[in-house]
């Protein structure tokens, strides 16, 4: 089709914030579709060239993206341009959009069952790393106390064109796409940003409990093991361990457990996939009547199982296969693959995507053990009981 897409990725995210000032990467988000100074509609110019955007912001990153007809492209370099050099930051538009901000965290987060619990968990899982809060800030009260002054510092100290990664996919050609890189990003100066100095979490030596009692259906148990970052040689089999253990019908957890004991209403595993080092999840909701010590001693004996008895080439192989599918199937569309491509770029090189796949394929049932050893130890683990039961 004669459509094309445009990212734009920013090296800033909540991992930028500091503690008593958080929510600011994902605010900053927000106020980058209030207008600047010759854009003053942003949402209003991309309309007109037949086009749709979004963003999304995470601990690590900030991405746009805006999906338009090929030939209405530059209308795409234009507004982001703009916005890069000149953003309206009136003390009108940062209040609108923090009461914006506000209402999200409390309808996600506040008001909603089980809202909180990444905000419980993480806060216990790390001591210093300000993975410590999830994007939208550790408290509502960050957000609210937020300033104009905060946020145009912010702003100037993280949003600059040196810390940019920009993408074209679609019906555009490179020699068109380099054009107008050059036309509308090639004189920007860069700004005096903010050095990134993040403190190092530390090792942790002891198991760490969390107990919240909330009015909720079903209670639930979420542990959190400290794991490596997206970027280290163990990050594909970690979460291709993860993958053994619940994806799919065909999965550890869910053949061995949710199908069989009666003890799970749902039973997962996950990674976090950050660029510091991160977290691998198991999340268990237990069935009615399940007490706390029942459904993790069943957890426990199925992670002795893959321990003592190893993993299979055959599990290997098909969960590789379904990564790689899924992987396929994501770039299929301009917006996915254009965001994909600058996410590569950003943890690594851009040219690492074509090598992803061999990493997978190279993995060995003996790594996934030795991996799964070293993460998921009690001494390694955050546990949060949360729901009507917890004490």
């Amino acid at each position: 089709t004669r459509m094309a897409a445009f990212n734009i990725l920013y090296d800033v995210g909540a991992r930028d914030e500091q503690l008593g000032r958080t929510g600011l990467a994902h605010l900053m988000e927000h106020l980058m579709f209030s207008g600047s100074a010759n854009v003053p509609s942003y949402d209003g110019a991309l309309q007109a060239a037949g086009g749709d955007s979004n963003a999304w912001t995470t601990n690590d990153m900030t991405n746009y993206y805006e999906v338009l007809p090929a030939q209405n492209i530059e209308t795409a370099f234009w507004v982001e341009s703009d916005r890069l050099l000149s953003l309206t930051l009136s003390e009108q538009l940062v209040e609108i959009q923090k009461g914006v901000v506000c209402e999200e965290f409390k309808q996600r987060n506040l008001n909603q069952p089980y809202g909180d619990v990444y905000h419980l968990l993480h806060a216990a899982a790390y001591e210093c790393h300000p993975y410590k809060w999830p994007t939208i800030g550790m408290r509502i009260e960050d957000v609210e106390n937020a300033t104009t002054a905060d946020v145009r510092n912010f702003y100037q100290s993280h949003y600059s064109v040196d810390r940019a990664i920009l993408c074209v996919s679609g019906h555009v050609s490179f020699e068109k796409t380099l054009e107008l890189a050059r036309k509308w990003f090639g004189d920007i100066t860069p700004r005096a940003t903010a050095k990134r100095q993040l403190p190092v979490e530390p090792e942790q030596t002891e198991p760490r409990t969390v107990w919240a009692k909330r009015s909720v259906p079903d209670n639930l148990i979420v542990r959190a093991y400290h794991m490596c970052s997206r970027t280290d040689s163990r990050y594909q089999a970690t979460d291709l361990l993860s993958d053994i253990l619940s994806n799919g019908d065909s999965s550890r957890f869910y053949r061995n457990l949710v199908a069989k004991s009666g003890l799970f209403i749902d039973l997962d595993a996950s990674v976090s996939g950050n660029l510091d080092p991160g977290l691998f999840y198991i999340r268990a909701r237990l069935c009615p009547g399940v007490k706390w010590q029942q459904a993790e001693q069943a957890i426990d004996g199925e992670l002795r199982r893959l321990f003592d008895q190893g993993v299979t080439q055959h599990e290997v192989t098909k969960f590789t296969n379904k990564f790689i599918a899924n992987s396929m199937f994501d770039n299929i569309g301009y917006a996915d693959k254009a965001a994909k491509l600058c996410q590569y770029e950003l943890q690594s090189a851009v040219r690492d995507i074509n090598s992803e796949y061999d990493r997978y394929r190279a993995i060995t049932p003996n790594q996934i053990v030795e991996v799964a050893k070293s993460i998921l130890r009690p001494t390694n683990c955050t546990t949060l009981y949360y729901g009507p039961n917890a004490q």
